[in-house]
This record gives C-alpha cells, sequence and structure tokens, in this order.
C-alpha cells in the first residue's frame, strides 16, 4: 500500500500567518502539523508516500523532509496547481500508485488514541478490494462530509458538508482505497463547489457495496486544525499529553526506530546535533532505553 498526505490549499481561514508559510508547517505545540498525518501513514506500515501541495509550498516540504530516507521512507512530490477537491489528489497522484492500493490522509487532521496504530495496520494489511473509511461523533457536522448509519449499522448515505445534517458522524480525513481510486476519481463531476469531492468517490464504492465506515469512538481524539481556534485547541490537547506521560505525540523519528526503519545508528545520527534542545533530548532518552513503552 502506499500513502498520499494532501497538503495544498490556501489556508485562508489562518490568514495573515498562511500569506508566507503553508498551513501545514505551522506547529502544533512542538512540530510541524504534517508530522501529525505523516505519523498516521508511518504507523499504517506505509513508506512510500506522496506529498501533494502548492508550487509555492512543495520547496517548504522538500527542505523539511527531504526524500524521506531520513527515517526510513520513501518520500515523493507533487503539486496541485489550485484545490479542485479532494478527490482530485488520486488523480494527481495517479502515477505514483500505479496498480496499489492508496491511504490518503489530510494535512491538518490530527488523531490520537490507545491502540489506533494497531487499527490502521490491520486496516492497510487487509484491505484487498473497497475502500475503508473512519466516522467520528461531532456537534457540528454540518462542517463535514456526514455519513448516516441504518440501525444496524450499515451506511444509508453520504453528504458533503449537508445543511441539516442526518447525523452527528462526521468523515474524518482518513482513508483507504483500493487500486479502482484513480479511475473512480476520473469519472467524477464536479459539485456545485466546483470540486471533486471525496464523497462523492466513496458513493461509487457504497453503490457497489465495498465502503466499510469505522466509527472512531469516545476513546479517540481527531482534531481538524484549519481555523485559529481549532489550532490552539489541538496544540494544547498535545501539549497535555505530552506533559503528563512525558511521552510525544507523532514523533516520525521515534516511530521511524521503534517501527525498524531506521537503526540506532541512524537514530543517534539524528539526534546528537539537537541534543540540546527539548526534542532531541526526548530522542536521546529512547536511544538510553529511558522511555519502555509498548505501544509501537
Amino acid at each position: 500500500m502506499k500513502g498520499i498526505i494532501l497538503a495544498g490549499g490556501s489556508g485562508t481561514r489562518l490568514y495573515p500567518v498562511t500569506q508566507s508559510i503553508s498551513k501545514q508547517i505551522i506547529p502544533v505545540y512542538d512540530k510541524p502539523m504534517i508530522y501529525y498525518p505523516l505519523s498516521v501513514l508511518m504507523l499504517a506500515g506505509i513508506r512510500d508516500l506522496l506529498i501533494i501541495s502548492t508550487p509555492r509550498d512543495l520547496p517548504l516540504y522538500r527542505n523539511l523532509l527531504g526524500d524521506g530516507s531520513r527515517v526510513g521512507l520513501r518520500i515523493s512530490y507533487a503539486e496541485q496547481p489550485k484545490p479542485e477537491g479532494l478527490a482530485q489528489a488520486f488523480i494527481i497522484g495517479k502515477d505514483f500508485a500505479r496498480d496499489n492500493p492508496v491511504a490518503m490522509v489530510l494535512g491538518d487532521n490530527i488523531f490520537y488514541g490507545h491502540g489506533f496504530g494497531n487499527l490502521l495496520r490491520e486496516t492497510s494489511s487487509s484491505l484487498k478490494e473497497g475502500a475503508v473509511v473512519f466516522a467520528y461523533y461531532v456537534n457540528d457536522p454540518q462542517r463535514y462530509g456526514v455519513v448516516e448509519f441504518d440501525e444496524k449499522g450499515q451506511v444509508l448515505h453520504i453528504e458533503e458538508k449537508p445543511e441539516h445534517p442526518r447525523s452527528n458522524y462526521a468523515l474524518t480525513g482518513l482513508y483507504f482505497f483500493d487500486h479502482t481510486v484513480a479511475s473512480r476519481a476520473e469519472t467524477l463531476k464536479p459539485s456545485h463547489r466546483g470540486e471533486l469531492e471525496i464523497t462523492d468517490l466513496m458513493k461509487t464504492y457504497l453503490e457497489e457495496g465495498k465502503l466499510n465506515v469505522r466509527i472512531l469512538g469516545r476513546g479517540m481524539a481527531w482534531l481538524d486544525t484549519g481555523t485559529p481556534d481549532n489550532l490552539l485547541q489541538a496544540a494544547n490537547f498535545i501539549a497535555t499529553l505530552e506533559h503528563r506521560q512525558g511521552l510525544k505525540a507523532s514523533c516520525i523519528e521515534e516511530i521511524a526506530y521503534k517501527r525498524g526503519y531506521i537503526s540506532r545508528e541512524q537514530l543517534e545520527k539524528i539526534a546528537q546535533p539537537i541534543r540540546n534542545s527539548h526534542y532531541g533530548q526526548y530522542l536521546i532518552n529512547i536511544l538510553e532505553n529511558k522511555l519502555k513503552t509498548f505501544d509501537f
């Protein structure tokens, strides 16, 4: 399976910060925003990735992440000249994905919860046909794609940002699709918003009985960082977690090391030049086996 991070868009809701920097590079507490969706794909066991962004912002991501080899990944880059819908990402990434299933995560989404890594790995390893997406109960569903279930939990309907939502279950920015996703995306027509909607893409699977919607329960956190208030809430959430536990959320170097993507020597090479920073000291503590956890 291959992975896509969609880090495009103009970020107008975060103006004026996004006048000079890509939204997904803005820090969320102690690390760039893109580290959080990147960590999701890494936890899923996906190492071959494509980052899609604007022509202006792609050099920023190349400078930040390079070819990915520093953390045991293979990262490619592609331009999205202008945002024309989330489903457009699969058309842009068609040559990258080829005949492989694809997971996509939005660059401004943060996921956190016990057992999430296991759920990701199970999903990525078992998907042979169809699509798997995730729903989360929210109090403002009109801001998102919304899924309606029947009494048995079967999907009845999907709608993009409805004025009168049929449920409170929002579709999160994490999607797993089989190898047919690009050809399906190419058949879509722009919506009234002028975009290729991800919900319309899901409907092509739903109509064939091939859409699996999994609910992320109360023990999970899903955060959208697209507005100043949401960005602050996400930063406070991460800060609280890290201060309470002494463990970092979405530390890509830690994930790479504990998942066997890089060696001890490679982690030490990353950590030593930044050992005087809090982040660098955290990596040193990992090397010195001071953080004994069992969640990777």
